[in-house]
């Protein structure tokens, strides 16, 4: 289920990718890396890891300034050598994209000034073929960038299930799958949830991640139900807490029972912003996503 649509069926449309790719990647980069970069994974000491938020820029391609979100600098192990490591989440087609990701590499590495490991996430359907950015002429050659790229659309979702890796877990929902294997495909990411035994909000994270990209209609859901009753673990996997919306639902129906409906859709929507607010999430997204006004959004988080 869409972001959007946890709270306002008003706006079908809108889904907010690179803040969901953002939450993700951040809050489990290790397994990120360890899931799809396994070599580069095992020479990154994590025990020295900084992100850094507030990497902007003014875009040299369209003028607007342009904030990488997902930059981390870390150590190698056994070194005192610091690298960069720069994840640029894609989820619309850009004919220029290697050319951009060439210069967020120079700006990055005119300020930071130390080796950058720059990687792109495709999360779109349409096929993307290149890996650099090169600047020749017949008389010279002047440079060849290369950089990194995840095209989730060829990733084999059957390939990640056995790792119990969380950002394998949730991006199996923007993997290749055929429509006939969606219901075993949440099936499978459930149990990994289940496996996994996360904390409350990182199983949520997952969950609200996996809900946005792969929602099943009410038949699938009901042949996922009857999936899941045969399965070892039925019982752990029926109590994963509900989606956003439904603990929205639920509680307004309840409140709405005792002040009326509209109020109790009210106090519905509040709470999600709450579930936001703790996550750390931008009180400007928030308010997008909700449609409360950033002032009511503080007087929320005062709460907390």
């Amino acid at each position: 289920m869409p972001l959007a649509q946890l709270v306002m069926e008003e706006s079908p449309s809108f889904t907010p990718h690179d803040q969901l790719f953002k939450e993700l990647i951040r809050t489990f980069f290790d397994e990120f890396m360890e899931a799809f970069f396994p070599e580069i994974h095992s020479m990154i000491d994590f025990e020295n890891t900084t992100f850094l938020s507030e990497e902007v820029f003014t875009d040299l391609l369209d003028g607007e300034n342009r904030r990488l979100d997902i930059v981390v600098e870390t150590k190698l192990k056994k070194t005192d050598a610091f690298v960069i490591v720069h994840v640029e989440p894609q989820s619309t087609p850009q004919s220029d994209f290697h050319e951009r990701m060439y210069n967020y590499f120079s700006m990055l590495y005119q300020r930071h000034r130390k080796p950058i490991i720059p990687i792109a996430v495709f999360s779109y359907q349409e096929n993307w073929e290149k890996n650099q950015f090169e600047m020749a002429f017949p008389f010279l050659h002047v440079l060849t960038f290369n950089y990194l790229t995840i095209l989730l659309n060829k990733k084999n979702w059957r390939d990640y299930i056995d790792s119990n890796n969380p950002a394998a877990a949730a991006l199996l929902s923007k993997m290749n799958y055929g429509e006939e294997e969606r219901v075993q495909v949440k099936k499978e990411f459930l149990r990994m949830l289940v496996n996994m035994q996360l904390n409350p909000a990182k199983e949520r994270l997952l969950y609200g991640f996996f809900e946005s990209y792969l929602t099943l209609n009410k038949r699938e859901e009901e042949h996922l139900v009857d999936e899941i009753k045969h399965m070892d673990n039925a019982d752990k996997i029926m109590e994963i807490p509900i989606s956003y919306e439904e603990k929205g639902k639920e509680i307004g129906r309840e409140e709405g029972k005792k002040e009326g409906k509209e109020e109790g859709k009210g106090e519905g929507i509040r709470l999600v912003a709450l579930e936001m607010l703790r996550k750390g999430m931008e009180i400007k997204l928030i308010a997008e996503v909700t449609k409360l006004t950033e002032e009511e959004l503080e007087i929320l988080k005062r709460k907390l």
